[in-house]
């Protein structure tokens, strides 16, 4: 799928510039920080929802509690 992206030249050029300097391509580049950012608001997103359900219930285990718990 190709997908067109309207940027200014000093963009364009800041972009080639990285590209070149980290050795990848322009489709790498972009497609690796689409997903970065995407995983990135994901992981925002869970840890928000496990911030909440521990507020609701704070117990924590220690270490060898879990181990005994799982029979480790």
């Amino acid at each position: 799928m190709t997908i067109s992206v309207r940027l200014s030249d000093k963009d364009t050029e800041l972009i080639k510039t990285y590209a070149e300097i980290n050795n990848i391509s322009l489709s790498d580049l972009v497609r690796n920080a689409i997903i970065e950012k995407i995983e990135d608001e994901y992981d925002l997103e869970c840890y928000e929802k496990a911030i909440k359900e521990f507020n609701k219930n704070p117990k924590t285990y220690t270490m060898e509690e879990v181990k005994k718990e799982l029979g480790l």
